[in-house]
């Protein structure tokens, strides 16, 4: 039979870990100059423009053999 489990042990745990991946996250997002973040603005659209413009009109991706 398996142990039992804490469940309020299991939830702050979870909690701790969703925090710390939202810190993480913000340290990212906001803790970078305004000159980097306009480069990696830039750099995200221009990856984004490359990916649509490897569309087919009908909004199909196109495949290796061209169908």
């Amino acid at each position: 039979m398996a142990d039992p489990i804490n469940l309020n042990r299991f939830r702050k745990t979870k909690a701790r870990k969703q925090a710390r991946e939202d810190a993480d996250r913000n340290a990212v997002l906001y803790g970078l100059p305004k000159a980097e973040t306009a480069r990696a603005r830039a750099e995200a659209e221009r990856i984004a423009r490359l990916h649509e413009g490897g569309r087919r009109e009908d909004g199909s991706p196109r495949d290796e053999t061209g169908h």
